[in-house]
């Protein structure tokens, strides 16, 4: 079967540069490592193919060839040695770096395939003023932990792993073919580098159980919606004693019926008596921290109008200093008036005028030119 221009299987045009090639490649590489799909053997197929085209097109001198002579300047044991396994092949180098480079956190960042634990991910809600606050947390997270019986070595007790007779220890195995080397991760021990003869009765050989952990978590003040905390290690433990992962708690803060918070800062609308807002006077408003703040009205304030609290809103984190609070009035119109309350309002109202109603007053005058206007 013939074989596909180079340049094709990467999907790049023939002037890409180094860069667009390193990146055509590792998104590929990604998609077609036969890790990620075990029972695709096109897939492997892909990615062999994959890195045989890369292997001579990031490399100056073997691209100029290629781009001169195609595949027939490879043919003739030009790029190498002929197939077989083993741990030997010289120019394997180059690939080996840009596997560790694109798989090392997918790998668990160790070649020799020892994966650490999977992360685990925690949804907790908290109000908004435990957000202010801070708060201590205690939550319970089912998770897989440490074989207490062997350890985490997966081996019966007083057993040992023994030594992989496949990959020697090494954990991958790798097969040259032509010019160029892959390296795989050991099928036969799973990239461990040893094998248990005889697993332990309690986890099966795995070096851990299922388990529900309880652990304290600080929250503190000032955090965000949105927020993630990581906490190193208490992720699922990894296979044979290898190290576990992380847990990442992510939170949310509740709705607050009374206070939205920007930022630092927090808002709230506040009911204003209409005698209170004709007159002036004082008012009670909460504040996040629990407590109640004084706020002087003045004669004729409007619904709408805005009174700030400095460093009445919320805690910024990691740091002393905290938000403002932002009061705005709504005037009420009052309701479920009394005999004499309607007298005496109906008596305002005989004596209402554009100075005691001034915004009224200017707009209908604007409404009246519009009016006139219109009648011209």
């Amino acid at each position: 079967m013939a074989k596909r221009d180079y340049y094709e299987v990467l999907g790049v045009q023939r002037g890409a540069s180094d860069a667009e090639m390193k990146s055509a490649y590792r998104k590929l590489a990604m998609q077609y490592h036969p890790d990620r799909n075990p029972d695709n053997p096109d897939a492997e197929a892909k990615f062999k193919e994959l890195n045989e085209a890369y292997d001579v097109l990031k490399d100056e001198q073997k691209r100029a060839a290629y781009d001169r002579f195609g595949h027939d300047a490879f043919e003739g044991g030009m790029g190498g040695a002929g197939g077989g396994a083993g741990f030997g092949g010289a120019g394997f180098g180059g690939f080996a770096d840009i596997f560790d480079e694109m798989f090392g956190d997918f790998m668990g960042g160790r070649r020799g395939g020892n994966r650490r634990g999977s992360d685990l991910r925690y949804n907790m809600s908290i109000t908004l003023e435990e957000a202010f606050r801070g708060k201590q947390a205690e939550i319970h997270i089912p998770s897989s932990v440490q074989c207490e019986e062997c350890h985490g070595s997966g081996a019966e007790k007083g057993t040992d792993p023994v030594t992989c007779t496949t990959c020697h220890g090494h954990g991958k195995v790798r097969a040259q073919q032509g010019f160029f080397t892959i390296e795989r991760t050991c099928p036969h021990c799973g990239g461990n580098g040893t094998r248990i003869e005889k697993p332990c009765k309690t986890c099966g050989g795995a070096g851990r159980t299922q388990k529900e952990k309880t652990l304290s978590v600080n929250i503190p003040a000032g955090v965000e919606d949105g927020t993630r905390i990581r906490l190193s290690g208490e992720g699922e433990a990894g296979s044979r004693g290898t190290p576990p992962g992380d847990l990442y708690l992510f939170l949310s803060i509740a709705e607050h019926p009374i206070f939205k918070r920007e930022g630092a800062d927090v808002y709230c609308r506040v009911p204003l008596p209409m005698t209170t807002a004709a007159l002036g006077g004082q008012i009670e408003v909460p504040t996040i921290e629990g407590g109640r703040a004084r706020i002087q009205v003045g004669p004729g304030t409007q619904t709408g109008k805005q009174f700030r609290l400095k460093g009445k809103g919320m805690s910024v984190l990691r740091s002393p200093a905290r938000g403002d609070q932002y009061v705005e009035v709504a005037v009420e119109t009052p309701v479920n008036l009394t005999k004499k309350q309607r007298e005496l309002l109906e008596e305002f109202a005989g004596e209402q005028n554009e100075k005691t109603s001034p915004q009224s007053a200017g707009f209908f005058d604007k409404v009246k030119e519009l009016w006139d206007d219109l009648r011209e």
